[in-house]
C-alpha cells in the first residue's frame, strides 16, 4: 500500500510538470512572432506530446485506484510568473523564448530521471517513463539546436 501511494505521488508529480510544459509552450506559441511559424508548429507538437503523456500517466494513476491531480506544480507556476515579469523587460525574440523552453525541458528531463530512479516504481511503469523520456530528451535536443542556431545568427 505504501509503495502504491508513493507511485501515485510520483506519477501525479509528472502530470503536474507536463501541465507546466503545456502552459509554457502555450505561452511561447503566443509570444513568438508570426515570422517563426515553424517554431509555433514545433511548440504545438510538444503540447500534444505532453497531453499524450498526461493521458498515459493518468491511466496508470486511475488503475492504482486514485484520481489524477490535474494541476500545475508550485515551482512551475512560479517559473511562469517569473517569465511573465521577465517578458515585460525583454523582447520576445526567438532566441530568448527558446532559452526559456530549453530551461523548461531541462526541468522535465530531471523530473523524469528522478522518477525513473525511484525504487518503489513497478518495472512496467518505469518502462512507460523511459519511453516518454526518450521523446523528451529528443525534444530538448531539438530546442537546444534551434536556440544555438538563433544564437549563432546574431
Amino acid at each position: 500500500m505504501e509503495n502504491t501511494q508513493a507511485t501515485i505521488e510520483t506519477l501525479n508529480d509528472l502530470v503536474k510538470i507536463n501541465n507546466d510544459r503545456i502552459a509554457g509552450y502555450e505561452k511561447a506559441t503566443k509570444d513568438i512572432g508570426d515570422e517563426n511559424g515553424d517554431l509555433k508548429v514545433l511548440f504545438t507538437s510538444l503540447i500534444g506530446e505532453s497531453h499524450q503523456y498526461k493521458m498515459e500517466l493518468g491511466t496508470e494513476i486511475e488503475a492504482l485506484g486514485k484520481d489524477i491531480e490535474n494541476t500545475t506544480s508550485t515551482s512551475g507556476s512560479l517559473h511562469r510568473t517569473w517569465l511573465q515579469v521577465k517578458a515585460a523587460f525583454t523582447s520576445n525574440s526567438a532566441k530568448s523564448i527558446l532559452e526559456e523552453c530549453e530551461f523548461g525541458e531541462d526541468a522535465i528531463k530531471k523530473a523524469y530521471q528522478t522518477a525513473i530512479e525511484e525504487e518503489h516504481l513497478p518495472a512496467y511503469i518505469k518502462d512507460i517513463l523511459v519511453n516518454e523520456k526518450v521523446s523528451i530528451d529528443a525534444a530538448h535536443d531539438k530546442i537546444k539546436q534551434l536556440r544555438d542556431q538563433f544564437e549563432n545568427a546574431e
